[in-house]
């Protein structure tokens, strides 16, 4: 499906085009189907992502990235360097994804010949020479979606189905998986990785919904991964049924590379609106999401794209939490209901 998504431009063919996307790792997943699309419309083109050091291993897992420049790096270095090294991109094209006027104006100093951004923010004027009209905070269309309308700058449609992006992600490069991790996958069960924080961008699932879904998945049926961060491990490891037989705990044991290689290896995920909800649902995963209908958050903007995702959301959109941090609406999503799912 994906060689029908854009149509040829002999002009900008076997060219470099460079997204800038130094975000995290949700953001960056979101932002591959551009490099997919780009990729079947321009055959030979290069394309790069601009991000942060600890999304290059996504980016080295996706087939339609030939390069990866880590910002956090370029931006440690005195500004003469940095101009240098966005002159040795040899970029024909950069998108700026993610609007950060530090990045926009390197861009221009470094002569980067097109220059595509939104025209939404005022400093684009002066730094970008080619402006599409996209605002995104009142917008119906999904996250994805609305990072391909930049593709109107090199003369592609910029309107795409959930549906058409679902292979577009190429999350095909598989990571080694270690030993250790490899020898705990049950091929007689239902391999899970359930992810139970979100590192603080997404309204969360009760950790206590957490431990009670847990503890009523049947061990002759799942085998379960805990994942997260060291920092998450010391917040929720004792609330969780670690001690289980059927429960892997392996918060602060994995590098995101082995996250990666981990679950090309199972079969589902469950989350909240997180990065490794998208990286599960674009490598092809069962996946499940515990959404909030708060602001933009909502799954319409950030669910997960994939052949297998399934979304847990109330129906009527609420306001009473918005400034909070703890959410009812999440809270009203039972550990029964996920379980019977």
């Amino acid at each position: 499906m994906i060689n029908k998504l854009a149509t040829n431009s002999p002009a900008v063919a076997n060219r470099h085009f460079v997204l800038s996307r130094p975000d995290s790792i949700g953001d960056v997943v979101l932002t591959l189907p551009m490099a997919g699309v780009l990729k079947a419309a321009f055959p030979g083109c290069r394309v790069s992502l601009l991000g942060r050091n600890y999304t290059r291993p996504l980016a080295l897992a996706c087939e339609h990235l030939d390069g990866v420049y880590a910002w956090d790096e370029i931006e440690s270095t005195p500004h003469v360097e940095q101009v240098a090294q966005f002159r040795a991109m040899g970029a024909d094209a950069i998108f700026h994804v993610l609007p950060k006027p530090e990045i926009a104006r390197l861009a221009k100093a470094a002569q980067i010949p097109l220059r595509i951004a939104t025209s939404r923010r005022m400093s684009h004027w002066l730094t970008c020479n080619r402006l599409v009209y996209l605002h995104r905070h009142h917008s119906p269309l999904h996250e994805a979606q609305l990072n391909l309308k930049l593709l109107r700058g090199v003369g592609l449609r910029d309107t795409y189905s959930l549906d058409e992006m679902r292979d577009c992600f190429g999350l095909n490069i598989v990571p080694q998986l270690r030993p250790a991790l490899a020898a705990a996958i049950d091929p007689e069960r239902f391999n899970l990785i359930v992810h139970p924080k979100s590192g603080g961008t997404s309204r969360e699932w009760p950790i206590e919904h957490f431990a009670a879904l847990i503890g009523n998945l049947r061990a002759a049926r799942f085998n379960v991964f805990v994942t997260g961060s060291h920092r998450e491990a010391e917040q929720v490891r004792s609330s969780l049924p670690m001690h289980l037989p059927h429960v892997h705990d392996v918060m602060g044991r994995l590098m995101l590379t082995d996250l990666i290689a981990l679950m090309h290896r199972v079969d589902g995920l469950l989350a909240a609106s997180t990065g490794p909800l998208h990286m599960a649902a674009a490598i092809g995963l069962h996946v499940v999401g515990l959404y909030a209908p708060v602001g933009s958050k909502h799954a319409g903007r950030w669910g997960p794209i994939g052949p297998r995702t399934s979304v847990f959301q109330l129906p009527e959109k609420c306001s009473l939490c918005r400034r909070s941090n703890v959410c009812a609406c999440m809270r009203r999503i039972t550990s029964a209901e996920v379980s019977a799912y």
